[in-house]
């Protein structure tokens, strides 16, 4: 219990971060320009696409068990 009390921010911490991440995110938004956050967001999809097709895959064969999904497929359309 003591070691929960010692890691347990106070509001006011919590306000105060997100003030300081507020008044940095506001001093990029004026000194960076469109096309630099256009570039970012092209960059941010084009890591983001490749990573998001391997990994969702991954989880979804690693939840549902092998040969459910196409069982359930068959059912949902009628094709048993």
């Amino acid at each position: 219990m003591n070691y929960r009390r010692q890691h347990t921010s106070s509001p006011a911490i919590t306000v105060h971060y997100c003030q300081l991440w507020s008044a940095h995110l506001d001093a990029l938004e004026r000194h960076l320009s469109a096309k630099t956050w256009a570039l970012a967001g092209v960059t941010v999809a084009l890591i983001a696409y490749p990573i998001a097709q391997i990994v969702i895959p991954a989880i979804r064969h690693g939840i549902v068990p092998h040969g459910t999904l196409p069982d359930v497929v068959r059912v949902m359309l009628n094709l048993s």
